[in-house]
């Protein structure tokens, strides 16, 4: 875990956090407290209370689906656009689905009883945290159509700018096993289709951890998807 203080950041990284007007800040500031996110640390398990709602600031965050035989396929991904703990906001506290960090960081978490609290007295928080849970379903919604309809090679860049857009950076740090996890599929149609990008110069990899180049894997043709999530 990091030491300096300093490599914790502002909670303003978080685009939701960023979003509220300075009244409100002020409620949340004191309540809100920031926790480091290593890789592969278990947020949310199956079917587990949601005891704290997450607003990632640098770290990214993996949600899951788990099938009974340990198996499980990623239906969305959080960063700094979001936050983790739609069942706090709709009224629930569990939910058949798995949170896991998937990239190391920070985010600012916050209890689910304050968090709720907040909701009944804010009308400006409840638009605000419904309007990312609208995009968080359309993303799921993307999600799914591409599982279905698209070859792996588009699964992967589809996955690879998800992250990009999430960590602000050029660099994925993901094993070839880690992804054929992620989409669902094998690990050597994960292996061929990241051959095929890096033949076409779109992606670099070494020792099976991914690197995006100056290409543009949102180019690639028949994913529509992927042209939406393209990096600005």
């Amino acid at each position: 875990m990091p030491h300096a203080a300093s490599l914790v950041g502002s909670p303003r990284q978080n685009k939701l956090l960023s979003a509220l007007s300075a009244i409100e800040w002020q409620r949340l500031h004191g309540a809100i407290k920031p926790v480091f996110m290593p890789l592969g640390q278990v947020v949310y398990e199956t079917n587990a209370r949601r005891e704290h709602v997450y607003f990632p600031t640098t770290s990214i965050i993996s949600l899951s689906y788990v099938l009974a035989d340990g198996r499980s396929t990623e239906f969305a991904v959080v960063g700094n656009d979001g936050f983790v703990g739609i069942p706090v906001l709709m009224g629930g506290v569990t939910m058949p689905s798995r949170a896991i960090g998937l990239r190391e960081g920070w985010a600012y978490r916050l209890t689910s009883r304050l968090f709720q609290a907040e909701l009944m007295q804010s009308a400006e928080i409840q638009r605000l945290l419904l309007r990312y849970a609208q995009v968080l379903m359309t993303q799921i919604a993307q999600t799914t159509i591409c599982n279905r309809h698209h070859s792996i090679k588009q699964r992967l860049c589809r996955r690879l700018l998800l992250s990009l857009d999430r960590a602000n950076a050029n660099e994925v740090t993901l094993t070839h096993d880690a992804l054929a996890n992620l989409l669902g599929v094998w690990r050597d149609g994960v292996t061929k289709a990241a051959r095929d990008l890096q033949r076409s110069g779109i992606i670099h990899y070494r020792r099976e951890h991914s690197a995006v180049g100056p290409g543009s894997v949102a180019g690639l043709p028949g994913s529509p998807p992927l042209s939406r999530a393209a990096r600005r």
